[in-house]
């Protein structure tokens, strides 16, 4: 990406490749994506022939290097990516996320070597989807409260509890898991293992019926002393939150991008929309009001795209994003939310029906306040970042 970040400015331009990689994600999610928006939404079916299709792409192993079989692309392209694939369908884009930059992440950045390349090469082209349990019934934003239990026995660790609210918990076929494996030390005794599918004891539990994003399966992960293997163990054992909090740094550059996305294509429909409705004798975009509420839209997502941008870039420069990223997945979450509830009012009743894009992105945007930290916690962590010594 030819962008230059100083103290005072930040210019966006992509390169020849990034252009081509938006292109063909652009063109994928609309000629194979797009047809099936509202089927798969009213259905709540997660559509695993596209996923395996993004996966063939190269579209799955974003981040993984090409000898684990992935495209080895940075932050830049991810957002790209998740960006544009929102635009059609935030459901898909949050498929595609959770398993780029949680589960498969989680593998890449901590595992050993040997598990990367064991598991890598199927989750980068979609062979295999990924899941990332860290939430719990009783433990959302306070992740460190969490219950699920690993007790070493011979060869295996044996997990008992249950994960909830995980995407893609029932189709995933492997997944990574944090657990407790030493009570006394608190956050500090939780561990991260690799699970996969048809481990004894490791199932899926209820499918959640969900407001919005419904084409992103949701479930629970349920383990009743569930053996897996000492090997399986990434990093060592106390280092699963320390890893899992940076996992998720990482992960807020995409969800702010998947933001971005959406407010993107609220921002066109309603100004597509604006310019044809007419009311009183006049277009919608004659009235002041209408036109406030897009020039609004618009700042607002500019200003969204330089934050994400940004954080992308320090990222792949190495740089520590906690708060850049906290300040981008805080910001575009939001203006995209607001985005949503403007063009909503600007299509009025028309607006409130499922023909029109409008309704599913209101009903999808509100989980983008919540998911990988919620306002209130990004709001914290800069807040800690600003304060401490």
């Amino acid at each position: 990406m030819s962008a230059t970040l100083t103290s005072n400015q930040f210019i966006l331009e992509f390169d020849e490749n990034q252009i081509a990689i938006r292109n063909t994600i652009r063109d994928f999610a609309e000629k194979q994506i797009k047809p099936h928006v509202l089927k798969w939404d009213e259905e709540q079916k997660f559509p695993l022939e596209i996923m395996k299709q993004l996966g063939e792409l190269g579209f799955l192993g974003i981040l993984v290097p090409e000898k684990y079989g992935g495209s080895g692309l940075g932050y830049i392209e991810y957002a790209i990516i998740v960006e544009e694939i929102a635009k059609v369908d935030p459901a898909i884009a949050l498929s595609v996320a959770a398993h780029n930059g949680l589960c498969t992440n989680h593998i890449l950045v901590y595992a050993n070597e040997e598990l990367k390349e064991k598991y890598l090469p199927d989750l980068a082209t979609g062979k295999k989807i990924g899941a990332w349990g860290l939430t719990e019934p009783s433990s959302g934003s306070d992740a460190a409260g969490m219950m699920t239990t690993a007790i070493k026995h011979e060869e295996h660790f044996i997990l008992n509890g249950t994960k909830n609210f995980i995407t893609h918990g029932a189709s995933a076929e492997t997944a990574v898991v944090m657990a407790i494996t030493d009570k006394t030390k608190g956050k500090n005794g939780i561990s991260a293992f690799i699970l996969e599918k048809g481990f004894s004891g490791f199932a899926s539990g209820k499918k959640e019926n969900k407001l919005g994003m419904r084409a992103s399966e949701t479930a629970q992960l349920i383990f009743e002393n569930c053996r897996v293997p000492l090997k399986n163990l990434i990093g060592n054992e106390g280092e699963g939150f320390k890893q899992a909090m940076k996992i998720l740094e990482g992960g807020r550059i995409s969800i702010a991008a998947l933001s971005v996305g959406l407010a993107e294509s609220c921002l066109d429909a309603a100004t597509k929309y604006a310019k044809e409705r007419k009311q009183f004798g006049k277009t919608l975009s004659e009235f002041q009001a209408i036109q406030f509420k897009l020039a609004n839209m618009a700042t607002e997502l500019e200003a969204a795209k330089i934050l994400t941008y940004k954080a992308a870039k320090m990222k792949d420069e190495g740089k520590d994003i906690s708060t850049s990223a906290s300040m981008a997945k805080l910001y575009a979450s939001e203006i995209a939310e607001k985005a949503a509830s403007q063009a909503v009012q600007i299509f009025g009743g028309y607006g409130y029906i499922k023909e029109y894009p409008v309704e599913k992105f209101y009903r999808d945007v509100k989980l983008l306040t919540i998911g990988e930290g919620t306002s209130e916690v990004q709001r914290i962590i800069i807040a800690k970042n600003l304060l401490k010594d």
